[in-house]
């Protein structure tokens, strides 16, 4: 079994960090610690409680996948017994990853009734949609346009290891919020950056969270407070 991550430790990315981030208007950290202190209704709460197994899952494939690096390396003697330990490992991996695509599954059921009512409950028809803030805040992190040499299929790739369809990037770029830097050819990779519209697009997504910060409740026998008159 992979250890358990110790109290403090840094905690695992995960490949849906940037969707809880853009439906929520909060980084994970905040949600976690929302989660803690008990004042996230009952979806959002169980948004949270489920982000953090597939966190956990995602230790356990890291684990593996590091060990299973250093078993290859070449410092160990290749004879029977390190290939016994490979064989070992890959099975292991793939039970980490299987454990972690399940837990996925279950951070999705969650997550994508809370997209659709933010999407629903939207003022404005002509600001970002769920998407395509997801779209935005994994581009903000770094994105590169690749084309395959061989089929010669465009793909964007983020930083994180997101993957955005081709198109959406078309249509986001069609709007101004993104560009990408041409004087790299594309087999190579064309890095995708946000443009100043892009990042204020983003910013304005994220200022009406579909969680809001918690207020502090008032001292007993405190009255409420209330403008102060000028004269």
């Amino acid at each position: 079994m992979p250890p358990q991550p110790a109290p403090f430790a840094r905690r695992a990315v995960t490949q849906l960090d940037h969707r809880l981030e853009a439906v929520t208007g909060h980084d994970i950290d905040t949600l976690w610690a929302y989660r803690d202190r008990g004042v996230l209704d009952e979806p959002h709460a169980q948004l949270v409680d489920r982000h953090r197994t597939l966190a956990n899952a995602q230790i356990g494939v890291t684990f593996y996948l590091t060990l299973l690096n250093r078993l290859t390396s070449g410092e160990s003697p290749v004879d029977g017994a390190l290939f016994e330990r490979i064989d070992r490992t890959v099975d292991q991996l793939e039970e980490a990853a299987d454990a972690r695509d399940t837990a996925a599954q279950r951070v999705l059921a969650a997550l994508v009734p809370i997209e659709a009512a933010a999407a629903a409950s939207t003022p404005d028809g002509g600001r970002l949609s769920t998407d395509d803030r997801a779209a935005l805040l994994a581009i903000a992190g770094g994105a590169k346009l690749h084309e395959h040499l061989l089929t010669g299929r465009l793909s964007v790739t983020a930083s994180s290891g997101t993957r955005i369809p081709y198109p959406q990037m078309q249509q986001l770029e069609r709007a101004g919020l993104i560009v990408r830097d041409t004087s790299h050819p594309v087999h190579a990779g064309q890095p995708v950056s946000l443009t100043d519209a892009g990042r204020a697009a983003l910013l304005d997504a994220r200022r009406t969270p579909t969680i809001h910060a918690p207020t502090s409740p008032a001292r007993p026998g405190a009255s409420p407070s209330t403008p102060a008159k000028r004269r």
